[in-house]
């Protein structure tokens, strides 16, 4: 009970107005909820699309390696290959060997070469290295390489090959690999090479050094992954 002269709010102001502010104190509690509850649910959307963008990302950098090719040399008994250029010069090539070779004045350059991932390699081009191979610098940036003149396959988990020659006796780099072949030294062939769709484009620098006369070895020096994704 109120003492005389006492009233509640809404008897001192009127009952409708009481009423009003309790219709009105509820309409915004419930404004509120629903706006908390819509923030909630937006974050726990974000958070959902954020998650499933992440494992999408993750499957198909999954579903990338398992198509990704590594190029590398092959093993000292793996099968020997017979090859030959486009101009009917033949060569046997054997396992973890090359071929540098000068005949009739042109300079023919061959690798044996596995491929150790599980998808197909594409070869699209090569670059000649003659710098001193302890010492550190950059790959040759893909439009530097010479291209094949046709695409070189090497299936996964399988023996393939590279080959080019140079038979142009003006080509800026013929007299250097004619000195390194005829005084055999060691020197390097970049290959540029992707996976059969032309993705994961991967540049492998392989060494080819003189082991007796007439036969040369190769092996791999580096790596680099041009197109690498990124798997966050």
């Amino acid at each position: 009970m109120l003492g005389p002269g006492i009233r509640s709010y809404g008897c001192f102001f009127g009952q409708p107005f009481g009423r009003l502010c309790c219709v009105w104190d509820w309409s915004t509690a419930a404004s509120l909820a629903t706006a908390l509850g819509t923030l909630v649910l937006a974050l726990a959307t974000f958070v959902a699309v954020r998650a499933a963008n992440r494992a999408a990302r993750t499957a198909e950098y999954s579903m990338q390696i398992g198509i990704r090719p590594l190029l590398m040399p092959s093993r000292l008994t793996d099968t020997e290959q017979k090859i030959m250029w486009g101009d009917e010069h033949w060569a046997r090539l054997s396992g973890s060997g090359a071929i540098a070779e000068v005949v009739d004045g042109n300079l023919y350059l061959a690798m044996s070469v596995r491929n150790s991932g599980s998808g197909v390699a594409v070869i699209h081009g090569w670059h000649l290295v003659l710098q001193e191979l302890h010492e550190d610098h950059a790959h040759a940036e893909p439009d530097e390489f010479r291209r094949q003149l046709r695409d070189l396959y090497v299936a996964g988990d399988d023996v393939g090959f590279w080959q080019a020659a140079i038979r142009d006796r003006d080509d800026p780099e013929y007299t250097a690999l004619l000195e390194a072949v005829r005084a055999p030294r060691v020197f390097a062939i970049e290959l540029l090479y992707s996976d059969h769709e032309g993705g994961q484009r991967a540049i492998g620098r392989f060494a080819v050094a003189p082991v007796k006369e007439s036969v040369w070895l190769c092996s791999v020096v580096r790596h680099w992954n041009l197109d690498r994704p990124d798997p966050r």
